[in-house]
Order: C-alpha cells, then structure tokens, then sequence
C-alpha cells in the first residue's frame, strides 16, 4: 500500500515543478494529525525537492524508516516556465501553454517534461516502492500524486486534471498484481 501524502504549501503563484521552494509546515496539529493518520511502522520516502523532504521528516517518528531521497518522485520540470506567473508565459508562449494544459500527453513546457514523462518516471518510481511491500509513505507533489491516480483510475490525462490534491492530504494506492486500485484521494486528516 502506498500513501501518497502531499508536500506541505509554499504559497508560490508560480509555475513550481523543479525550483526548490521550502514547504510552511507552521500548522503543527494538521501535521500531527497527519501524522496520527499515517501507518505507524510504514517506510517514509520523499522527493529530493526541499517542500517534500521537509514535510517528510516531520511525519518521520521513532517507527518509520526514512529511506533516501528519491529524485523520480519530484514534480513535472516546468523548463523554462519554472517559478514564471501563467499569465507571464501566456503572453509569450500562449500556444505552447495552450497546448500542455488542454492537451496534456506529449506537450511540453520549453525545454521541460511532458506529462508523459512525469507519468512514466513516477510510476517507475512507484512500481519500485511496491516491489517493498508492506506499507510505504510517499511525499511527494501535486502532478505525480496525479499521474498514480490517472493510472489507477485508467483516464486521460485531460480528465484527471480536475481532481484536487490539497497539501498535506493523503491519497492511498494499493496494488493488487494487476494493477493499482484507489483506497482513497484527497483526504485531509
């Protein structure tokens, strides 16, 4: 089972993928509570992004193995849109971010990732995490926690855009051999 735990919030109103921004993590009863929500004895690994490391050690407890940083867990690297307002990169490049949101698959931000990057080098990343067995915590982001929902649900990428992923919320994956069945998506403890 993996638990899929959203980074706490940078409060950026920019394009954050690979800018590596600290995560607020102030609200010390919601990270407790969190926290008291998450398996006990579970393994607990994050993206090697600052916001997601952070927020990983403070669920880390006296029973949960940290395991090290892994890096194809961070978010999807906006390339040249990194840490830009949307409205900035519309008004350059109004058809390319045209493109990558209303066409997510193969588009990508200049000199960035597609979503199908992202998809593909997360649930590498996932399929390892499984491979563990037992009960693993992940903190990572917003657009790979979406890619494992995207593939458990079996939808376009266009479609799985709506579903919300709020920091510090928890969305649960369990794999069944054939394939990864939701437990839950956003839940916020």
């Amino acid at each position: 089972m993996l638990h899929w735990v959203r980074h706490g919030p940078t409060h950026a109103k920019t394009m954050v993928g690979w800018t590596d921004l600290p995560a607020d993590l102030s609200d010390a009863a919601q990270v407790a509570r969190l926290s008291a929500h998450l398996p006990a004895q579970a393994r607990l690994v994050s993206s090697d992004l600052s916001r997601a490391a952070a927020t990983a050690d403070a669920l880390a407890g006296p029973g949960r193995l940290r395991l090290p940083h892994d890096p194809d867990l961070r978010e999807i690297h906006f390339g040249a849109w990194e840490n830009r307002a949307f409205a900035e990169i519309d008004a350059d490049e109004p058809e390319a971010i045209a493109a990558f949101w209303q066409a997510p698959g193969a588009s990508c931000a200049t000199g960035g990732e597609s979503w199908d990057m992202l998809s593909a080098r997360v649930s590498a990343a996932a399929d390892r995490l499984a491979g563990l067995g037992g009960e693993v915590i992940v903190v990572a982001h917003f657009g790979a926690i979406l890619t494992q929902l995207q593939r458990a649900r079996g939808l376009p990428a266009a479609e799985i855009f709506a579903q919300k992923v709020d920091n510090l919320s928890v969305t649960r994956l369990h794999w069944t051999g054939a394939g990864w069945q939701e437990g839950c998506a956003n839940h916020c403890p």
